[in-house]
């Protein structure tokens, strides 16, 4: 599943290359989940100039010229294809044509990635929010005895980090994923807040560096921990897998606070 580094990836090239033109037709093609019918949201979007594209979460943002929003969330296995003329993807959700002839397509083999018109303003803050900094994270992490990984990936507390980039953030931070929420100390928290920061923006830049013009997919090999091609950290320390709905990559070199 594409976590906030892909996201930003995507969405930076996405609005390079969108943005200023002109929404001809909407075509949903298999949006089993659309807020809206078919009708409010060709009648509300088409005719419109695309704005801006941009990322809340794990959702991508495509604001129009006159404030409405086609959020994107692609789900496990949804990917974004630009066409030109015609779009020959079997699998599309739903597909954006543009008066200058080209389109942007969201498909998924699984037809679970969602479009959604105009969504509700979420409650948790993104992740590389000033509203998700020491402060509040203090505050929730002390409400619960959730091990620390499973509240990194609650969307309802913070949103936009994925199984992987938890590994990698706290691995960074020096904090064991098994660690309860509420024992974590302060100044480990700071240092939290700050890996989340570091590890997210270190990765737009690698991934973008690797793939100037990604708009789909995932790239993980400059991952420090959570790499199934690795066997130890850089630090020298084994790194250790336990099996689950979702694999934890791990060291001994990361503090468990119980």
């Amino acid at each position: 599943m594409p976590e906030l580094p892909d996201l930003q990836a995507f969405s930076y090239n996405l609005d390079k290359k969108l943005a200023g033109k002109t929404l001809k037709e909407v075509n949903i093609v298999n949006a089993k989940k659309l807020n809206v019918t078919h009708k409010e949201l060709k009648d509300t979007l088409e005719g419109q100039k695309l704005d801006k594209v941009y990322r809340e979460g794990k959702e991508l943002y495509i604001k129009f010229s006159k404030g409405d929003v086609l959020a994107l969330h692609l789900m496990l296995n949804g990917k974004l294809f630009l066409f030109n003329g015609q779009n020959d993807n079997r699998y599309s959700i739903i597909e954006l044509l543009f008066t200058d002839g080209t389109g942007l397509a969201l498909a998924d083999f699984q037809g679970i990635a969602n479009p959604t018109l105009n969504p509700e303003d979420k409650e948790s803050p993104d992740a590389l929010s000033k509203n998700a900094g020491v402060d509040y994270l203090s505050a929730r992490l002390q409400k619960t005895k959730t091990n620390i990984k499973t509240v990194l990936l609650d969307q309802k507390i913070i949103r936009g980090i994925g199984n992987a980039y938890a590994d990698e953030i706290l691995w960074h931070a020096g904090i064991s994923p098994f660690s309860a929420s509420n024992k974590i100390p302060a100044g480990k928290v700071k240092e939290l807040v700050q890996s989340i920061h570091t590890v997210l923006m270190d990765a737009e830049k690698q991934i973008l560096r690797s793939n100037p013009e990604i708009i789909s997919g995932e790239i993980r090999d400059f991952m420090h921990i959570h790499n199934s091609k690795k066997t130890h950290s850089p630090k020298g320390a084994e790194i250790k897998i336990k099996d689950g709905t979702r694999k934890t990559y791990y060291t001994d070199e990361q503090e468990l606070y119980s």
